[in-house]
C-alpha cells in the first residue's frame, strides 16, 4: 500500500542559535518553493533550538521534532527534556532510541519502549531506531539484532500513526560507507515482518520504516526507491538545506 514518504533531519548536537535558525529558514524557503510536495518534511534541533526554530517554521509544511524524551512527564530527572515539554513547544515528532543514545547513556529496549510509551500518551509520534553494529554485521547478526530491537523498543499497542521505524546501520553513520540496496531491503522487509508479528500485518503495511546511514543526494534514488523504503532519517546532509531537499528531489518523492 502507499505510504507518504517522511524526510526527517537528524541534526544532533549542532547548530548554536543563530545557526539554527538560518538553517530552518533556508530549508522553509526550499520547501515553499515544492509547492504541494508528495512527502512530508521533518527536522529535529537540539532541545535548545526548538522554540526559535518552531517560531521559523509557523505556516510551513515542515514539521518539528525532538532528539529525545524521558519517560516521565516530570520529576527529578536533571537535564532530561519530558514529553509534555516538547508537545508544549510544538513538537510533534520525537526521535528515541538512536544508536548514539544506546551506546552513549546505557539505553537499552526497555527504556526505549517506556520512553516511546509515554511519549504516544502525550500524542507524540515517534521515530524509533534501530541498527547492527560492524562487528555484528560482520559475524552475520543483522537481521537478529534488528528484529530483537524490534520486539523490544516497540510499544505493544503501536500504531502505524504514531510509531516510525528508522533502521540505521551504526557502521554507515557518518561514515559514508552504506550497504547496498539489496541489503537494506533486506533488512527492511524482514523488519516488517517483525512488526507484523507484533503489531499484526494491518498496521505493519502501513507503517513507515525509514532508512538512515550515510544518506546524500547522490544515493538517495537507489535507497528510497526500494519497496519497503519509506523515507530517510539524515544526519549530516540535513545540516544544508541544498542537501536536505536534494535527497527528496533526487528520490523523486517531491
Amino acid at each position: 500500500m502507499a505510504r507518504k514518504k517522511l524526510i526527517a533531519g537528524n541534526w544532533k548536537m549542532n547548530g548554536l542559535l543563530s545557526e539554527g535558525v538560518d538553517l530552518a529558514k533556508e530549508i522553509v524557503a526550499e520547501v515553499k518553493k515544492l509547492g504541494k510536495p508528495g512527502c512530508e518534511f521533518l527536522i529535529c534541533p537540539p532541545a535548545t533550538l526548538l522554540t526559535s526554530v518552531k517560531k521559523t517554521l509557523r505556516g510551513a509544511k515542515v514539521a518539528l521534532g525532538a532528539q529525545d524524551s524521558h519517560w516521565e512527564n516530570k520529576g527529578a530527572h536533571t537535564g532530561d527534556i519530558s514529553p509534555a515539554m516538547i508537545k508544549e513547544i510544538g513538537c510533534t515528532y520525537v526521535i528515541l532510541g538512536h544508536s548514539e543514545r544506546r551506546a552513549d547513556h546505557g539505553e537499552t529496549n526497555e527504556i526505549v519502549a517506556k520512553k516511546a510509551k509515554a511519549a504516544h500518551e502525550n500524542g507524540l509520534k515517534t521515530i524509533i531506531c534501530i541498527g547492527e553494529s560492524e562487528a555484528e554485521r560482520d559475524s552475520g547478526k543483522t537481521l537478529d539484532v534488528c528484529t530483537s530491537q524490534i520486539a523490544g523498543s516497540v510499544p505493544e499497542d503501536s500504531t502505524a500513526a504514531d510509531t516510525v521505524i528508522a533502521y540505521e546501520p551504526i557502521w554507515a553513520i557518518g561514515t559514508g560507507k552504506t550497504p547496498t540496496p539489496a541489503d537494506v531491503e533486506e533488512v527492511h522487509a524482514a523488519v516488517r515482518k517483525a512488526l507484523a508479528k507484533k503489531l499484526g500485518k494491518a498496521q505493519a503495511s502501513k507503517m513507515r520504516i525509514l532508512y538512515g546511514g550515510s544518506v546524500k543526494p547522490g544515493n538517495a534514488k537507489e535507497f528510497l526507491s526500494l519497496e519497503d523504503v519509506d523515507g530517510a532519517l539524515i544526519g549530516g546532509a540535513s545540516l544544508k538545506a541544498a542537501d536536505f531537499l536534494g535527497i527528496a528531489k533526487n528520490a523523486g518523492c517531491c
